[in-house]
C-alpha cells in the first residue's frame, strides 16, 4: 500500500496542533494523548509510564517494536526515538512539537511494517516544557533497570525552514562554522554519538534535505542552547543521545507564540526530514 507521507504528516498535524498545555488546556492535552495512543496501537500494545509533576500525573506513551526476525535472538540494545507532545500555554505549537510527534507516528508505522536490525522503542514524552520532567523520570527508570540503549533520538521541532540569507542564528561562536540560511535540519549529539551523527546526517542529505551536525562535549554545558530538549535527560544519565531539530528560536520567529501554526511550516521540508531519518535509522 502506497502511503502519501506528506498527507499523513499533515493529517497528524491537524490533530496535534492545538492548545495542549497539561495544566491550562487539559482537554486539548488529553485529546492529543489519546490520538497518539490510538496511532501507536495500530502497531502494537502501548505502555504508559506515569510520573508525578507539580501535583499532576504526567503520562509518557511507549510503543515497543521488535527487530527483524533474524536478529531477535541477538538481544541487541534498543534504539529509543522520542518526541514531546505537551506545549506551552496559548499556542497551537505546530512546530513545537507537533512536527516531532507527527514524524514519530510515521516512523512507528514505517518500522512496524518493515522492522530493522534493532528493537525500537518509540516514546511520546509529556511535560517537556516544564523542565524535561517526563523524560528525566523515564531516563532515571531505564538507568535504574540498567537498560542499555543503542541510541536515543529526540525529535524536537522539525518543520520550519527559511532559505533567505541570515535567517539562521547561533549561540556564539557557532556562526563561524555553520550556514547562515535556515534551510537545514540539525543533529546535535554527545561525543559518543559522533559516528551516528555523521551517518544520519549523510542519509538525510542523500535523501535531499540539507543537514548539519554538531558534537558537544561535557553534556552540552558549554553551549547551554544545546540542552533544550528531552535528549538532555539521557545525556545526563550517561546515554548516547541526539537531538534532531530545526533549531527552534534560532530560526523560527513563531517559537512559543500563538502564531506557531501549521500554515508557517514547510511540509515538504518536514517530509524530507522524515524520509531522511527513516533511511538513516535503517542503516544504524
Amino acid at each position: 500500500m502506497h502511503v502519501n507521507l506528506k498527507e499523513q504528516l499533515q493529517t497528524h498535524l491537524t490533530f496535534i496542533a492545538r492548545d495542549r498545555d497539561p495544566y491550562l488546556a487539559t482537554a486539548g492535552h488529553f485529546f492529543v494523548q489519546q490520538y497518539i495512543r490510538e496511532q501507536f496501537e495500530q502497531s502494537g500494545s502501548v505502555e504508559i509510564h506515569t510520573f508525578e509533576a507539580r501535583g499532576k500525573a504526567g503520562k509518557n506513551l511507549i510503543l515497543n517494536l521488535p527487530p527483524l526476525e533474524r536478529f531477535s535472538k541477538k538481544d541487541l540494545p534498543p534504539i529509543l526515538i522520542a518526541a514531546h507532545y505537551d506545549a506551552v500555554p496559548g499556542t497551537p505549537a505546530a512546530d513545537d512539537n507537533a512536527t516531532g510527534v507527527a514524524v514519530l507516528l510515521e516512523l512507528a508505522r514505517m518500522f512496524a511494517t518493515e522492522p530493522i536490525k534493532y528493537p525500537l522503542r518509540l516514546v511520546a514524552f509529556d511535560m517537556e516544557e516544564y523542565g524535561l520532567v517526563g523524560s528525566a523520570d523515564y531516563a532515571a527508570k531505564l538507568k535504574q533497570e540498567k537498560l542499555k540503549l543503542r541510541l536515543m533520538m529526540s525529535l524536537e521541532m522539525l518543520g520550519y525552514c527559511d532559505a533567505t540569507p541570515n535567517s539562521q542564528n547561533y549561540p556564539p561562536p557557532l556562526e563561524r562554522f555553520y550556514p547562515n540560511k535556515g534551510d537545514f535540519i540539525a543533529l546535535i549529539g554527545n561525543l559518543r554519538t559522533l559516528p551516528d551523527l555523521i551517518n544520519l546526517s549523510r542519509s538525510i542529505r542523500q535523501s535531499g534535505t540539507p543537514s548539519e551536525w554538531l558534537p558537544v562535549p561535557n553534556r552540552g554545558l558549554i553551549v547551554p542552547d544545546t540542552r533544550r530538549s528531552d535528549h538532555v535527560s539521557f545525556w545526563d544519565a550517561g546515554y548516547p543521545a541526539i537531538m534532531v531539530t530545526d533549531t527552534a528560536n534560532m530560526r523560527n520567529p513563531h517559537y512559543h507564540k500563538p502564531s506557531d501554526a501549521i500554515a508557517t511550516l514547510n511540509l515538504d521540508f518536514l517530509t524530507g526530514v522524515c524520509q531522511g531519518l527513516e533511511k538513516g535509522i535503517r542503516k544504524l
